[in-house]
């Protein structure tokens, strides 16, 4: 016992600075989501209040287009230089991306400047999330046991839970404490000015990070590695192990972002629920997750990914429009805090063992451009604009329940996938991954 301390003590701290670092960006890029009612109209303000919260969601949805170049571009580079280079570099990114909202003129001072420079801004922190989560996630899986690798991962997921549990608390609290009118004057820059403080304190918290990549890894890497670049060697030698990853991500990506992020918007719009009691919602989602992400990791190691995602796909199927109905029909905060509760359970169910089986598809010398690749595209197309395509369903059929069918759809085409999924629970990562991505073969 005594010879594996220092090891347990290093993993401890992989995971706390690997979660607290997380944790600030994913706090930076999501507290847009839970302000959308309040910058469409202060950047929208020439479109009604539907167009106003339309506009809104989708620069939300902006960010993740971007996601797609950041993994590619900051995952080939955590490929070559080292994973912890990498995630200092988004964290400083995502912090540049934070001041310019925070400090950022609205429509009625400088005219159609500001939406745009809105998006640019989303832009930036989209291209350092696309980063961020391949980095960070390949860090941890690379540092755990065979038998370990669905524990460590699901701290990612977790840091998702603590990032979005600090968003909605300090929204929510602001909207308690101050009045609309402040609220929409200057309190809504207060979220996005302490999200600059992401770049001090994340950049030292990930300073103190050991990357095992950083040395003999990178040497083994530039001898397997081919001439061509990364994201050619992933596309012509794993391609079809990238169309599996994707196709399996856009199954959970979407639901994720409905009851994390457009809930609390979908409440306060559709049933005029109060700000504070929807972000109360939100922030529960966000304490669950972090409570229950690590208990899901652990069950993945012992039983499998595949059983769960299964599991997890099917419940979200069958719950999500008696959800959606109970919600209609009783729109009161005990009832959204009961759905959030339980959607959330499920989503962790099925998202964490997905989270650990990307980074599983891949060999090391493009696991991080790998997996930074397939979950951005899922996610920026899936994901990040499910909210603007639920505002928008809404509104276009005038049932408030649309925004189910739409997780429904995307849930059942996610299956498709999970056959030609091979499940590497406690296997050697590098040698399964070389030995069986390329054929992709059918289980």
């Amino acid at each position: 016992m005594q010879p594996q301390r220092p090891r347990e003590a290093h993993i401890g701290r992989t995971i706390a600075a690997t979660t607290i670092g997380n944790a600030l960006e994913y706090f930076d890029f999501t507290v847009y989501g839970f302000l959308a009612f309040i910058v469409g109209k202060l950047f929208f303000p020439t479109f009604d209040a539907y167009g106003q919260i339309l506009l809104a969601v989708g620069t939300f949805g902006v960010g993740f287009v971007m996601r797609p170049l950041g993994g590619v571009v900051i995952g080939a580079y955590a490929d070559r230089a080292g994973r912890k280079p990498a995630m200092v570099l988004t964290i400083f990114l995502m912090a540049l991306g934070c001041a310019l909202i925070a400090a950022m003129p609205t429509y009625a001072e400088i005219g159609v400047a500001a939406p745009i420079l809105i998006v640019v801004a989303r832009a930036i922190q989209g291209f350092s999330a696309g980063g961020e989560f391949g980095a960070s996630t390949t860090l941890l899986v690379e540092q755990a046991k065979p038998q370990t690798r669905g524990y460590m991962a699901s701290w990612q997921f977790a840091s998702q839970g603590l990032g979005v549990l600090a968003a909605a608390l300090v929204v929510a609290l602001l909207s308690f404490a101050l009045t609309p009118a402040a609220l929409e004057r200057w309190g809504w820059r207060i979220p996005f000015a302490l999200g600059t403080l992401i770049a001090p304190v994340g950049a030292y918290i990930r300073q103190q990070l050991e990357d095992p990549h950083i040395g003999e890894a990178p040497a083994r890497s530039s001898m397997r590695a081919p001439r061509e670049g990364r994201l050619a060697t992933v596309c012509k030698q794993h391609g079809s192990a990238a169309i599996v990853a994707i196709v399996i991500t856009m199954g959970g990506t979407g639901a994720s972002y409905v009851v994390s992020f457009y809930m609390p918007t979908y409440a306060i719009r559709e049933f005029g629920m109060r700000p504070a009691f929807a972000l109360s919602a939100a922030a529960l989602t966000g304490a669950l997750t972090l409570v229950i992400a690590p208990w899901v990791g652990r069950c993945s190691d012992r039983i499998g990914r595949k059983p769960l995602i299964l599991f997890g796909r099917v419940a979200l199927v069958l719950f999500i429009y008696p959800a959606f109905a109970w919600l209609k029909a009783s729109p009161t905060p005990a009832v959204l805090f009961t759905i959030v509760g339980v959607l959330t359970l499920i989503l962790a169910i099925q998202a964490v063992p997905s989270i650990t089986i990307l980074p599983e598809m891949f060999p090391e010398d493009v696991r991080a451009t790998g997996m930074s690749l397939v979950y951005s595209v899922g996610v920026a197309v899936f994901g990040g604009f499910a909210p603007f395509i639920s505002t928008w369903l809404v509104k276009a059929s005038g049932d408030k329940l649309a925004p189910a069918w739409y997780l429904i759809v995307t849930a059942l085409v996610s299956l498709l996938g999970l056959p030609y999924l091979k499940d590497r629970t406690g296997e050697n990562m590098d040698s399964a991954a070389e030995s069986s991505i390329p054929s992709c073969s059918k289980i």
